[in-house]
């Protein structure tokens, strides 16, 4: 039995290819939406891709762009089909091409849907990704004078001022590290001896943070050093000034920035999904099937059935692991030992008859 039968009429049909070829269109406009969003994203995710330990999830605007191109593509050869499929004549010139265009659209729905799933799993990695990232931007924060990390300290005051935050995970984080570099250091300073030498790795640690961490939000002139110390500070509460510093991390800052850019894409991605499957994908399928059928009765004037499967999903599905089953039979050996054996009946020879032939003198 069918899956979604439905008979149309010659008018019925003419419109319906009609309303496909305007769909096909509309779906080329949201392939170029697509590859849009695929390119802001990776724009996005470029711009502070020095605070990231790896590049792996580029692979999401990578495939919301390769999703677009080929969206754009396939639905402006759809119009072109769906319009000349009014016509039975024409029809006849693109019936081989139509099953193989519903299969490309058919993966091209699911790459779709893929980007769409995509947007929201990524989080984890992300996480995962500016934590090592930043990490290491601030172990290196002091290398001003050293190539190819003399651009971080300005990246990552950049990105602290922006976002509003500070650290990793918070501003304690900079108390682990040596963000000074020592050529900044007298070192004929005791106290500054002492505090180097007082360190295991012969690190200089101290209890402050750079001034990017300073919040503008502050009544008073910023406290970035001896913050562990509030008698070094006059009237100063550690657990009052909240204001004075900035008291979010960076990786929650740029995980939220970057989570609410790829949850609206997302969404996006998966209207769009809804659009090509509900609407393209099926109203092609219905073409298709009407019209097979109006060539199959032979008169271009009468109705025809249109259905999205001939058979129910079992048999379909029983059908289509049948033959994905049988596709390795052609290159099994078979392991028959009586394979080759010649036969008894082979084995018997036809005795061939005389003819006698009359030679004239």
């Amino acid at each position: 039995m069918a899956v979604g039968k439905i008979t149309f009429t010659k008018t019925e049909r003419e419109k319906l290819a009609e309303v496909l070829w305007l769909l096909n269109w509309i779906s080329v406009v949201t392939g170029a939406i697509l590859f849009g969003l695929g390119l802001f994203l990776k724009i996005e995710i470029q711009k502070w891709q020095e605070v990231m330990s790896e590049q792996g999830i580029l692979y999401v605007p990578h495939m919301l762009i390769t999703t677009g191109l080929a969206a754009c593509g396939i639905n402006y050869l759809g119009s072109k089909i769906c319009l000349d499929c009014a016509d039975t004549n024409k029809f006849l010139r693109w019936k081989l091409v139509m099953m193989p265009y519903i299969v490309c659209t058919f993966f091209f729905t699911a790459c779709v849907l893929a980007g769409a799933l995509m947007c929201y799993s990524v989080r984890s990695q992300l996480e995962e990704s500016l934590y090592l990232g930043l990490r290491n931007t601030m172990r290196f924060y002091k290398d001003t004078d050293t190539p190819g990390r003399c651009y971080l300290k300005k990246t990552l005051d950049l990105l602290q001022i922006q976002f509003q935050c500070c650290g990793n995970a918070d501003y304690r984080d900079w108390f682990q590290i040596q963000w000074v570099s020592n050529r900044y250091l007298d070192m004929t300073d005791s106290a500054v001896v002492d505090r180097v030498r007082s360190n295991v790795d012969g690190k200089y640690l101290m209890d402050s943070v750079p001034f990017s961490c300073c919040s503008t939000l502050s009544s008073r002139p910023c406290i970035q050093h001896n913050l562990s110390n509030p008698a070094a500070h006059a009237h100063y509460d550690e657990q009052s000034q909240q204001l004075n510093l900035w008291r979010r991390g960076c990786q929650q800052a740029l995980l939220d920035h970057y989570t609410g850019i790829m949850q609206s894409i997302g969404l996006t991605v998966l209207l769009i999904w809804l659009f090509e499957v509900l609407l393209v994908l099926t109203g092609v399928r219905y073409l298709q099937t009407a019209m097979e059928n109006v060539i199959r009765l032979g008169d271009p004037e009468s109705e025809s059935e249109g259905w999205i499967l001939e058979n129910s999903l079992a048999e379909t599905a029983c059908y289509n692991f049948n033959i994905i089953k049988n596709l390795g039979k052609c290159y099994q050996v078979d392991d028959d030992p009586n394979i080759n054996v010649p036969t008894a009946a082979a084995d018997r020879e036809v005795p061939s008859h005389q003819v006698r032939v009359n030679v004239a003198s």
